[in-house]
């Protein structure tokens, strides 16, 4: 669970810099932080789940 919670912090952090470089507004950044936490959430929860299977 730890591992969803930190790629979805550091998916949030790439969306929102990504965003605010392009010179979106508070709501835009907002909007891909979370899709981007999502993303990165996902991948990262996933791959964690591979590990655990294929160590087994």
């Amino acid at each position: 669970m730890t591992a969803f919670l930190i790629g979805a912090f550091i998916g949030a952090l790439c969306g929102g810099t990504i965003v605010a470089r392009r010179g979106g507004n508070k709501k835009d950044i907002a909007q891909y932080a979370a899709g981007y936490a999502v993303f990165f959430g996902f991948i990262v929860l996933f791959a964690w789940i591979f590990m655990l299977r294929m160590s087994v």
